[in-house]
């Protein structure tokens, strides 16, 4: 593993990097003399009982009462000792895409609550913060301190010029990648990879990363044991390069990754990168010195594919692949989020016109497609944004809320089972869908999956129907897999293939042995059981031979 030093020397030069590297060990020495954090004593990073919920900060309200505080008695009251982790989405102060362009990283939107609130989750749950820091809101001190042309601020923002040839560059979006602001110093444009209100920062002036560590290091004492690194391939620019993964964004996570080992080593990093899945591994690094997490960005499009065809082929050939590069590091397994699900990750795994099929699909569903631009002026779709429950249904289908339930747990039974950490999604554990008067009313499809619940409204619908099916089902899966060593994210993991409509997959750790098996398709299935056990769901005991998986059916044995 490198040094602070010679990092800093490969992205800012040899004549730089001493006086920079002081800094840097100057806020290690203040933070460890002063930090009373919430680091944890754990002897591995993750085991077997970890599972994260996402959420927003006032996904469920209630009159009267800070959203934090309602979420926090809420997830107290269903979800404590089944879920070990709660990522909060960004709850800080924003302007635009629900808390993702953020005016200031180190207070709490006061519509939510406050620090207290915040912190009062860590008796129940390991907290996961956004690091939000590829760019901040065109309203933050920060970019208005620029518009001033104050320094150290005047150097905090990737200036460009307009005629330059920026065809090589990625781009997420179909926008404009510059924007044009008036500042004390004259017109100036500024990089905006993902909107005008989103203003990237550059990370080429070192205040600039000085800054950015001390919000880090700032979230470590606030409780944060997992820091979400978002859009964080995007932070490095370089004319002629497609502005994404650069070897300076992979030295930089590095060198954070080396300020935490030094002020809390049981804090994880967690990289969200929603690229081809090459691309996506690359910052485990080489095991020690990256990322210990990583986004599975692949699984959510090829789980879908999966459940739209009623084969698991590809699935299983991808999931065969999959390894981690060391015992510091594994996948963050998702199927949905707070945003859509991305195709991008599924290029190179499935074909165009596969990719195709599943958009149309989605939108037959009642969803849409959101595009990004390309370098030749065309665009491709990006993202599906639907409900993931909805987004497995079957168009100008009626279904019965048993069927509907029971194809969702068995998507989210194979993202449980493979080995990882499982990221759930709030609007998934608790049997959400569609959200289409939110689309209406904020003109954004993203809104989709976004909703915002009422606590009393909520609780009466988990007593009966689809969310109680779906609610009472996912936290059986987790109660299963939190009793069980076979699924330690260290674990050993071989994946089974034979019948096409059968995803299996063998998990083993500790002595501890299961088999997890799905059938994936709308019709009875016979699968030869590889040998004699329990159900872990019902207690059922299973003998080696010829068994019929119904429809759906989900059969972990042990």
């Amino acid at each position: 593993m490198q040094t602070i030093n010679e990092i800093l020397t490969f992205v800012y030069g040899e004549a730089d990097a001493p006086a920079i590297a002081a800094r840097i060990d100057t806020l290690i020495a203040n933070f460890n003399a002063s930090s009373q954090s919430a680091d944890n004593d754990r002897a591995t990073y993750f085991d077997e009982t970890d599972a994260v919920l996402i959420t927003y900060g006032d996904m469920v309200q209630h009159p009267d009462e800070a959203p934090l505080q309602t979420l926090n008695r809420f997830l107290n009251k269903y979800i404590a000792g089944t879920v070990s982790g709660v990522h909060l989405l960004p709850f800080y102060p924003w302007s635009s895409d629900d808390g993702f362009s953020v005016i200031d990283y180190l207070q709490v939107d006061p519509a939510l609550g406050d620090w207290a609130d915040v912190q009062a989750f860590q008796s129940s749950f390991r907290l996961m913060f956004d690091a939000v820091i590829n760019h901040i809101s065109q309203h933050s001190e920060w970019f208005a301190a620029f518009k001033r042309n104050e320094a150290p601020y005047n150097a905090y923002f990737v200036e460009a010029d307009p005629r330059a040839d920026y065809s090589a560059v990625f781009r997420p979006r179909a926008l404009p990648l510059l924007t044009e602001v008036d500042t004390a110093a004259g017109e100036k444009y500024v990089w905006t990879t993902f909107s005008a209100d989103q203003i990237d920062l550059n990370y080429a002036s070192p205040d600039l990363l000085i800054a950015v560590l001390e919000v880090l290091l700032a979230y470590v004492r606030y409780g944060a044991q997992l820091i979400r690194l978002d859009a964080i391939g995007f932070m490095w620019k370089e004319l002629g390069t497609r502005c994404l993964h650069l070897p300076e964004a992979h030295a930089l996570i590095q060198l954070m990754r080396l300020v935490l080992n030094e002020t809390a080593p049981r804090t994880a990093l967690v990289t969200e990168t929603n690229v081809p899945h090459v691309e996506n591994i690359s910052y485990f690094g080489d095991g020690y010195n990256e990322a210990q997490m990583v986004y599975n960005f692949s699984l959510p499009p090829l789980t879908l594919h999966t459940f739209h065809t009623g084969n698991a082929s590809v699935l299983s050939r991808w999931a065969s692949s999959l390894s981690q590069p060391s015992d510091q590091t594994t996948f963050f397994n998702f199927c949905a989020s707070h945003d859509g699900i991305g195709v991008t990750p599924a290029r190179g795994l499935l074909a165009p016109a596969q990719i195709e099929a599943m958009a149309a699909r989605v939108e037959a569903l009642g969803g849409f497609v959101s595009y990004k631009s390309n370098g030749d002026g065309t665009q491709s779709a990006y993202e599906l944004n639907i409900n993931y429950m909805n987004a497995l249904g079957v168009p100008d289908v009626t279904e019965s809320e048993t069927k509907i339930a029971n194809r969702f747990l068995c998507s989210q039974a194979i993202m449980l089972a493979l080995r990882g950490v499982p990221g759930i999604y709030f609007h998934s554990l608790f049997g959400s869908q569609n959200w289409l008067v939110g689309v209406a009313e904020t003109g954004r499809n993203r809104t989709i999956n976004r909703e915002k619940l009422a606590l009393d409204k909520l609780e009466t619908e988990l007593e009966t129907g689809l969310r109680q099916h779906v609610f009472s089902g996912y936290k059986a899966l987790l109660q299963a897999r939190c009793a069980n060593k076979a699924f330690h994210p260290q674990g050993q993991q071989e994946v089974v293939q034979g019948n096409a409509a059968v995803f299996a997959v063998k998990r083993a750790h500790a002595g501890e042995v299961v088999y997890c098996i799905h059938n994936v398709s709308p019709h009875p299935v016979r699968y030869e059981l590889p040998i004699s056990g329990t159900a872990l769901i019902s207690g059922a005991a299973h003998a080696k031979g010829t068994y019929t998986l119904q429809p759906y059916e989900v059969l972990w044995l042990s």
